[in-house]
């Protein structure tokens, strides 16, 4: 197993003004499953074919161990890939396809049904190894695709969103099966979503990257709970956080007819008259008093249920988002007020967007 470093690296197109990819500094440790997340365009499977050598690095190296690999041919750097296609030989069975890549290599018949089998088992394949790909539902097909790459016993995986062709159901059983296989082998994984639950979900550590830029890098946890600008506040987490700029009053924010306190030494950061203030949906409550709230509509999900309201601040209309009681919560049509929980406010500079608590 190794680890995999990037160095500065940028990836800029023939013929463009921006890099896809700006001197990307990233370390993924031995072992370690790494997610890459982000909208759509901000370099994340640009960085994975990058690493995968799909992508010509024009600036910076990479690193896979203490090996630079920044100008080695792909097969030269014993990676695997899963990409979102499953990208199957349809006239070969599933033991064929998984062990194509070792006959290609030269390895022994023996030894190919020996890998073959040994992956079959760990993805419970064993009964359709005489299969051929049409015959197999698509999550099968992915599981065959993520055969192929483990039999080859690489030093990385680097997954190009697996799952993104699966239905919503088979999409939760298989990142599971994905994320428990991973520790099971240890091998290094670089993993790349554009959905931030698959990412909070599998990842050792969350890699936020956006135009090209890397945002944050932590554990998910420490996304949720500590993001480090406003445009990782408003990414992580489902729903996503409610963010309202806020002006500075004596104490504090004016939150509709409430105060939320702030310390002086965090108001002195702000370089203007007001502040962005972040809240988590769970973390506000319906009050006597706080932020005049619209009521749209609610979700009722079972054991929970989300507010989703409008709210005028300024003069421009907000949504709001609210976790609420499943049973007992507000009505569509209703004006409520809201309040935050104490110390549970993210708060950002309006004009950098950099955290300031």
């Amino acid at each position: 197993m190794a680890s995999v470093t990037f160095k500065g690296a940028t990836r800029l197109y023939p013929g463009g003004t921006t890099p896809a990819v700006d001197k990307l500094d990233l370390e993924v440790a031995d072992g370690e499953f790494l997610v890459l997340v982000g909208p759509s365009g901000c370099g994340k499977s640009t960085s994975l074919r990058m690493l995968a050598g799909l992508e010509e690095v024009n600036e910076g190296g990479i690193y896979i161990g203490d090996r630079e690999v920044t100008d080695v041919p792909p097969k030269d750097r014993d990676i695997a890939m899963v990409f979102q296609n499953y990208a199957l030989y349809p006239h070969m069975t599933v033991a064929e396809n998984m062990g194509f890549a070792l006959k290609i290599a030269g390895v022994s018949k023996e030894e190919r049904a020996e890998r073959v089998l040994d992956a079959a088992k760990l993805l419970d394949l064993e009964p359709y190894l005489n299969r051929k790909p049409k015959a197999l539902s698509g999550g099968q097909r992915q599981r065959v695709a993520m055969g192929r790459a483990i039999v080859r016993k690489p030093q990385v995986f680097l997954m190009d969103e697996p799952l993104s062709n699966l239905d919503a159901k088979l999409r939760v059983s298989t990142r599971t099966q994905i994320a428990s296989l991973q520790r099971r082998l240890g091998v290094t994984t670089v993993y790349v979503t554009h959905d931030q639950v698959e990412a909070m979900t599998m990842g050792d550590r969350v890699a936020v990257l956006k135009d090209g830029l890397l945002q944050q890098v932590d554990s998910p946890r420490n996304l949720y709970d500590t993001p480090q600008n406003v445009f990782v506040a408003g990414f992580i987490g489902s729903p996503s956080m409610n963010l309202v700029q806020l002006p500075i009053v004596d104490g504090g924010v004016q939150f509709g007819d409430a105060v939320l306190p702030i310390s002086r030494e965090i108001l002195a950061k702000a370089s203007g008259s007001k502040i962005t203030v972040g809240i988590r949906p769970e973390k506000l409550s319906v009050a006597e008093h706080g932020l005049v709230v619209d009521v749209d509509v609610v979700e009722e999900l079972g054991s929970d249920g989300y507010l989703y309201g409008r709210a005028q601040l300024d003069g421009t209309e907000q949504n709001v988002v609210v976790r609420v009681d499943a049973i007992n919560h507000p009505k569509a049509g209703d004006k409520i007020h809201l309040i935050s929980e104490p110390n549970a406010v993210h708060l950002f500079d309006v004009e950098s967007g950099a955290r300031l608590n």
